[in-house]
């Protein structure tokens, strides 16, 4: 059985690294898949996150649409790394969402019980609606033609 990721995690592998101000220095930010990094890079972690909630359908409406005018304000300014923190938070609101609709508490490992999977279908119908909210602004931004720009163009650039 697959434990989760975490337990085998090593920091100092990880490209992201507290202390350093992506803003300054966006040239040592990395796309990377889905939400990575999400929780480290600063200036953006504190400038969005603060937006970032889920808890029922109104919230993450709030909260997504909010989140979203920061990503379109952040490509404005030709601000790749704002711009992808701001999708990377939009996806997070979805897959966060999505835990606690599939997992009653949002919990899907035992850690008392050597890590086995919990029971699905637990969680709460208002997680999964909002779930849905972030999922549609997460598409949105992803497929934003200024952004899959800029993304390509750092890809190209940064690897």
């Amino acid at each position: 059985m697959a434990k989760p990721s975490y337990l085998d995690f090593e920091i100092d592998d990880y490209p992201w690294k507290k202390g350093i101000d992506y803003k300054k220095h966006p040239e040592r930010y990395k796309v990377g898949k889905g939400e990575q990094g999400v929780l480290i890079c600063e200036p953006y972690k504190s400038a969005i996150g603060q937006y970032w909630r889920f808890k029922n359908p109104e919230i993450a409406s709030e909260s997504s649409t909010k989140i979203y005018q920061l990503f379109i304000e952040y490509l404005k300014a030709n601000d790749f790394v704002g711009a992808d923190m701001a999708r990377k938070y939009l996806q997070m609101g979805y897959t966060r969402a999505r835990r606690y609709a599939n997992y009653k508490g949002g919990k899907k490992y035992d850690k008392d019980n050597d890590y086995k999977q919990l029971e699905r279908g637990t969680g709460s119908a208002e997680k999964a609606a909002a779930a849905a909210i972030f999922y549609k602004a997460y598409k949105i931004a992803a497929a934003h033609p200024i952004y899959s720009k800029l993304k390509a163009d750092w890809k190209n650039k940064y690897g």
